[in-house]
């Protein structure tokens, strides 16, 4: 009976040292999962691909456009009849020359309303001007430069002080300029050839701006201005005697309304 208990020890104790051994290291951990949620959408980042001009590099500018200068005709013109030829536009000016009929002049400007023509000998540099009606042109006298009053200006007296606008009266469409008198020395005064003194105005007329020379022996000019122009009126008094002109004095011009203007002298 020892026996038999005593074998039975042995072989559980054999069972138990040859049974495989359990390992002590733990396994190897799990990989982790987790969910992301996302509640706005990503927008992907777009990289410019453009070049950065150098800070001392002038971004460029637009190219000035050259302005262009009018160009005006010289024509060429024949004298129809024996004519004058005056300091300025109009026959109340001082004389220049005398024009021979069948002349050949060059024509190289004109009177805004082209009834006066600036007139010179060929290849010249003294020119003077002519009414239009007594020269044949060889052209399109509206193809002429304005000359008057910007590029030909009336020769100056170096012995006389211009006057003074002392009034200036309209009455309606009328007005009326006063100025002080200058008297001319001896042998000055051309008169009846001459008048003493050339009103300028170029005032409105029919909607449109007209320009009149009123020559007078007189210290004073009445004329029409009307409304209706885009432009403004406007004039001046210059005092004339046999050597030049004295002046401008400036117009000061009245609005349309019936009232006087005192100027002080």
């Amino acid at each position: 009976m020892q026996k038999r208990l005593w074998i039975g020890i042995c072989l559980t104790w054999i069972l138990v040292s040859c049974a495989p051994v359990k390992s002590s290291f733990p396994s190897a951990p799990k990989a982790a999962t987790s969910t992301i949620e996302i509640s706005t959408p990503i927008t992907p980042t777009t990289v410019s691909t453009s070049t950065l001009s150098p800070t001392n590099t002038p971004f460029p500018t637009d190219t000035p456009v050259p302005s262009i200068t009018p160009t005006f005709a010289i024509l060429r013109a024949q004298v129809l009849e024996t004519s004058n030829c005056r300091y300025g536009p109009g026959a109340p000016y001082l004389y220049f020359t005398g024009l021979v009929t069948g002349s050949n002049l060059e024509v190289i400007g004109r009177r805004e309303d082209s009834q006066w023509l600036y007139v010179q000998a060929i290849g010249g540099h003294k020119p003077c001007w002519v009414k239009a009606s007594q020269m044949n042109v060889n052209g399109d006298i509206n193809s002429l430069e304005i000359d008057y009053p910007d590029l030909a200006s009336l020769p100056q007296s170096p012995y006389y002080s211009p006057t003074v606008v002392t009034k200036v009266v309209r009455e309606g469409t009328q007005v009326k300029v006063i100025w002080l008198d200058i008297p001319l020395h001896p042998g000055d005064d051309e008169s009846p050839i001459m008048q003493h003194y050339i009103g300028e105005v170029w005032h409105c007329q029919a909607g449109q701006i007209v320009f009149d020379p009123l020559a007078t022996n007189d210290t004073s000019i009445t004329f029409t201005d009307e409304p209706g122009c885009t432009q403004p009126s406007h004039g001046r008094i210059f005092v004339q005697e046999k050597h030049g002109f004295a002046g401008p004095a400036e117009i000061p011009w009245p609005p349309y309304i019936t009232a006087t203007v005192t100027a002080t002298p």
